[in-house]
Formats: C-alpha cells, sequence, structure tokens
C-alpha cells in the first residue's frame, strides 16, 4: 500500500458511526463510566492495554492516575476543533514519534508505523504534525494482536453529530479490539480510495 486512502463522499456517512460502544456524556462524565467499565473489565481479563486516538482523550486519562497505567499508546495532533492544545505528561512517555498524516485521510505508512510501534511494547505518544488523527483508529484497529490473555482496547472522542439520520451525542468511544472489530475495519478500508 503505497498511496493514501480516502473516504469516498457517498460512504463518508458510514464512517461518522462509532466503530464500538459509544459512552455519551461530558468529559467528566464519560471519565467515571469508563473507570467503572475498566474496573469490570479487570475482574475477567488478565491484562488491559488502552490504545487513545485524539487530543482530549489523551488528555483526560492522563490525567486520571487510574487509566494512565493502562496506556500503551496515545495519538495526538495538537488540535482540537481546529484550536491548539499542549497535551501535558510528557515525560509518561518512553517513546515520542512525530510523524505527519494528511488531513481526512490514512497515509499509506502508517500501518507499517502503528505495527511497529504495538510491536515495540513502548508506551509511545505518535504526535501528527501536519495533518490530522482522527482517521488512524483504522490501521491501529487492525496492527492489534488479539490474545486470550491480554485484552485491547482503543478510545477516541465522539463529537456530537446532528446532521445524521441518527444524530450522534458527543462521548467517549470504546473499542474492544476482536474478530469482528477488525473485520469491520478491514471493511472500511477496502471502499476508500486511493489517492
Amino acid at each position: 500500500m503505497n498511496k493514501e486512502l480516502k473516504i469516498p463522499d457517498k460512504e463518508r456517512h458510514k464512517f461518522s458511526q462509532p466503530l464500538g460502544k459509544l459512552i455519551a456524556g461530558t468529559r467528566e462524565e464519560t471519565i467515571i463510566q469508563v473507570e467503572k467499565k475498566v474496573k469490570e473489565l479487570q475482574k475477567v481479563s488478565k491484562k488491559i492495554n488502552f490504545f487513545l486516538v485524539g487530543d482530549i482523550v489523551t488528555q483526560d486519562f492522563l490525567e486520571n492516575t487510574f487509566l494512565r497505567s493502562f496506556i500503551k499508546l496515545c495519538i495526538i495532533d495538537e488540535k482540537t476543533q481546529r484550536s491548539q492544545i499542549k497535551v501535558k505528561f510528557e515525560e509518561f512517555f518512553e517513546t515520542i514519534i512525530e510523524f505527519e498524516n494528511p488531513q481526512g485521510a490514512i497515509s499509506s505508512e502508517s500501518f507499517e508505523l502503528l505495527e511497529r510501534i504495538v510491536q515495540s511494547n513502548k508506551i509511545t505518544l505518535l504526535k501528527i504534525t501536519r495533518g490530522e488523527e482522527d482517521l488512524l483508529v483504522l490501521p491501529l484497529v487492525v496492527a492489534l494482536p488479539l490474545s486470550d490473555d491480554i485484552k485491547n482496547i482503543v478510545f477516541y472522542g465522539q463529537p456530537p453529530l446532528t446532521d445524521s439520520k441518527q444524530p450522534i451525542p458527543q462521548g467517549i468511544v470504546m473499542v474492544e479490539v476482536n474478530k469482528r472489530v477488525q473485520k469491520t475495519v478491514k471493511k472500511f478500508i477496502s471502499i476508500m480510495e486511493k489517492n
């Protein structure tokens, strides 16, 4: 894959639907709900890893001592709704990588990069220096290994969508990565246009 992938205009609505469970609410409300869900998962899962996409989600998880302990990867672009944002706790990460990813697209290099980051098993901050991080959720989900011993969970922010048939409230999307989710994501990637 040596081209960038873009969402076809006629398929845009499919990509705006949450990939996993939407935890609706304000930032404060959603963090409390995420904590509860993770504590329940701890009872049945040996090990849990978090992979975060988005600046607000990253900031909120890093500020929460309990949730921070599960973080493996954060992908940010230091922007939220086009305003600059500075993520604190950079000293928390073992590795910081800067990368360019086109706005509204997936860079072909991101597939290999995310695979390398996941395999390195280092706590990593991936900073998108030009472009944006939103669609990197897709290659990230594909890069995560499936294991009975480890539960890999991707979290990303959901902005409120009022112009879709079914309005979607704001919140955090929690994607427990499994075969079904990976199959869905691969289908999404396959309908994207190569530029």
